[in-house]
């Protein structure tokens, strides 16, 4: 069981880095970028953290690890830190991420199926000729499985049938 121990004082980059579970380069990046604010140094320049920065490194890892680029984690940590905050808000960005999720989910199916496909058609034998790289050599008629199909813009209608 992981326990975290209070710190007796400032933590270095490797210590903050090893009570977060996010590499020192990651935390460079992080303060970098704005998500982690500087930190005080010492006289030699050396970053010193608290339990406060560490517990922010925390928070962007679970974030990054459910996958939310950093645009979203800036706003959840403006979120996270503002007391004041609406949930709504919080589970707006949230709900959006699972839409994204779902759409770079539908079209993994779709490279995945269309691959199968192609693997099947393939004898995979000492042959030179091989359907697959066929497939990819091929220039693209129409939209690739992963796009999605538009209907067209105008369809003419059928002739209307009159009563009379």
């Amino acid at each position: 069981m992981n326990q975290i121990v209070a710190a007796s004082g400032p933590l270095n980059i490797g210590e903050a880095a090893a009570r977060s579970g996010v590499s020192a380069k990651m935390v460079r990046h992080y303060e970098s970028l704005g998500l982690l604010p500087s930190v005080a140094r010492t006289e030699s320049g050396y970053r010193q953290y608290g339990e406060r920065q560490v517990h922010t490194l925390r928070f962007i890892r679970r974030a990054r690890d459910l996958g939310f680029s950093i645009a979203e984690i800036t706003q959840l940590l403006k979120l996270w830190q503002n007391r004041r905050r609406a949930s709504a808000d919080v589970k707006r960005i949230a709900l959006a991420h699972v839409a994204d999720l779902e759409r770079r989910m539908a079209e993994m199916a779709a490279m995945k199926q269309t691959l199968e496909h192609l693997a099947t058609c393939c004898h995979g034998d000492s042959r030179p000729d091989c359907p697959i790289l066929d497939e990819l050599g091929q220039e693209q008629a129409g939209p690739s499985p992963n796009e999605p199909v538009t209907a067209p813009a105008h369809r003419p209608s059928a002739p209307r049938r009159t009563t009379s």
